[in-house]
């Protein structure tokens, strides 16, 4: 296993949709095993899981944050505009895959121009998109 992988930590989905996650969930423990997969239900509780101090099994840090875009309250951009705020070694640490039912192309457009999100990927997650980002980022 690739020492990049070892220090993965975790996956965080972050989507409002609790059955999106469920299935995201399944497709990960699938994939990657050996890799913890946590959920939560908003961008707020995202931003939160990744302010923990704690870097243990209750609380790993993510090495990927797949984020949803359209969520109520804070969405999946005012996430990123506080994301970036965060110290570099949270942003370092993760690659940001922005995942998504928007077929916006002002959506994938303004993905681009933010340095933190690495992947533009349409819902549902597969296996195959999975392995893609784990290969590109952590081989």
């Amino acid at each position: 296993m690739s020492e990049k992988i070892n220090k993965l930590g975790c996956i965080l989905l972050i989507d409002d949709d609790e059955a999106t996650n469920f299935y995201h969930t399944l497709i990960v423990e699938e994939e990657c095993a050996h890799i913890p997969v946590r959920s939560v239900k908003s961008a707020k509780e995202g931003l939160e899981y990744l302010l923990c101090k704690k870097d243990n099994a209750d609380c790993p840090k993510p090495g990927i944050i797949f984020l949803d875009i359209n969520m109520p309250g804070m969405n999946g951009w005012d996430f990123l505009a506080r994301y970036h705020e965060l110290s570099a070694d949270i942003q370092q640490r993760a690659v940001v895959a922005m995942l998504t039912t928007s077929v916006n192309p002002d959506d994938r457009d303004k993905a681009a121009t933010i340095p933190e999100v690495k992947e533009f990927v349409h819902k549902p997650l597969t296996p195959e998109t999975l392995r893609k980002i784990m290969h590109e980022n952590f081989t």
